[in-house]
This record gives structure tokens, C-alpha cells and sequence, in this order.
């Protein structure tokens, strides 16, 4: 049985979870080559030619999410339920910068890491939650550039500056050095330090459940030491 078919459920059945399968990296790919394509623009100085051929790219990558979606719904066995029980399918399709994170949804359904527990599994979702932060704070910057650098009002002019307001947003610093002052900077950052806060609890729920894991194995470690005299006393 396959990741994929793994997660399907009852809303989905067999036929959506082929096509999953067979979709699931041609989208990840087409991520990937959204985001590039879109950080070339944000961040460099191309030509006519090359900007025409980012922006083709950046049109053929987007149009094939609601593609997929379209025919997920089709091929879903109750499609309506299937809607409701899957919003990030929809979140990816209404905000295409979202979408590079596919490749984060790829590794967290891979076998390794649904099959692991305890220690291990805590670890690999770190790790998880580590990707998906840096790459929420790389989207971040380059949308809040795109917004901001044409404000006559802004002081977010390079991708350096964003780069570095998006990771103090994400971290709850907030020094407020660099502040977006259009409407589409300050959602995008309002966005952001939601996101942060889900980051910070989700690590801090993450830390604790170990800690406690390993508080409780060392007790169990020392009260068997304790008994072990004890045992070797009775039969003598």
C-alpha cells in the first residue's frame, strides 16, 4: 500500500487515489518551478524575452493545480464530503505561493515517517515544521517585496530587508525596523504572525512531549535499579 493510498479515505475511494499518485510529483515539480519562476521576478532584473518565459511558466505551473483539483473532485466518491474533509487541496489552489510546500506534504506521507514513533517520529516532525517555516519565510519575503516596493510610503525596497522583516515576523520578534505599509504587505504579514504563533506551539508541544517521554524513562530506568537488590535478597 502506498502513501498516498494511505491517506485517501472513504470520501475519496480507489479511483482519486490513483490519480493522486500519479499527480502528486508532476505537482510538486510544477511548485517548485512556480517558485523559482516567481523569485526570479520578485528579486532580478530580467529581460523582455526572459520575463515573457517566467511568466509562461508561472501561468502553465498555476493552471495545473485547479486542473487537478477538478478532476479530484470528479473522481472522488462522494465529492462534496471530500471538499469539506480536504481543505489545503483548495488552499493550494486559491494561493499558488502556498504551493511549494507540497514538497513537504510528499516527505510527511512518506512511509518513513508515518511508521515511525516516539523520539524518532518527534524528530522528523521538527524537521518537518523547521522546512515549513523556512520556506513560509522565504514565500513571505518575496510577496512583501512584490507589495511593498512600489509604495512611494514604503522602506521595504529589497529582498534583503524583507528577507530579514519576514524573520523576525515568523520568530514574534517584531523589532519594527522594516514595517509593510500597503494593504496587501500588512495581510500578508498579518498572515505571517499567525503562522509564527502555530510554529512557537507547535515546537513548544513538540519539546514538551519529549521531555516528559524522557523524564519518565529515566524513572523507569532508576526504579528498576532500585528493585534489582531487592530481588536478588529474597531468594537468599
Amino acid at each position: 500500500m502506498t502513501a498516498t493510498e494511505i491517506r485517501t479515505d472513504r470520501w475519496g475511494g480507489p479511483r482519486q487515489a490513483r490519480w493522486q499518485q500519479a499527480a502528486d510529483w508532476p505537482l510538486t515539480i510544477a511548485a517548485i518551478l512556480f517558485l523559482v519562476a516567481y523569485s526570479v521576478t520578485v528579486i532580478a532584473s530580467v529581460d523582455v524575452a526572459t520575463a515573457d518565459v517566467l511568466r509562461m511558466v508561472i501561468v502553465i505551473s498555476w493552471a495545473l493545480f485547479p486542473v487537478s483539483y477538478v478532476v479530484e473532485i470528479i473522481l472522488a466518491t462522494h465529492p462534496w464530503q471530500w471538499m469539506l474533509h480536504h481543505p489545503v487541496n483548495l488552499i493550494f489552489v486559491l494561493l499558488p505561493l502556498l504551493r511549494p510546500l507540497r514538497l513537504l506534504r510528499v516527505v510527511a506521507r512518506s512511509k518513513l515517517f508515518q511508521q515511525s514513533a516516539g523520539t524518532a517520529f518527534r524528530a522528523r516532525v521538527l524537521v518537518y515544521l523547521a522546512g515549513a517555516a523556512i520556506l513560509v519565510t522565504y514565500i513571505a519575503a518575496l510577496a512583501v517585496l512584490e507589495a511593498e516596493r512600489a509604495s512611494p510610503d514604503a522602506n521595504i525596497t529589497s529582498f534583503g530587508d524583507s528577507l530579514w522583516w519576514a524573520a523576525v515576523t515568523i520568530t514574534t520578534v517584531g523589532y519594527g525596523d522594516f514595517t509593510p505599509v500597503t494593504l496587501r504587505g500588512r495581510s500578508i504579514a498579518s498572515g505571517l504572525m499567525l503562522g509564527g504563533v502555530a510554529v512557537l506551539g507547535v515546537l513548544t508541544a513538540t519539546l514538551s512531549s519529549w521531555i516528559v517521554q524522557r523524564v519518565s524513562t529515566l524513572e523507569e530506568h532508576h526504579e528498576q535499579r532500585e528493585e534489582q537488590p531487592e530481588g536478588r535478597d529474597q531468594p537468599e
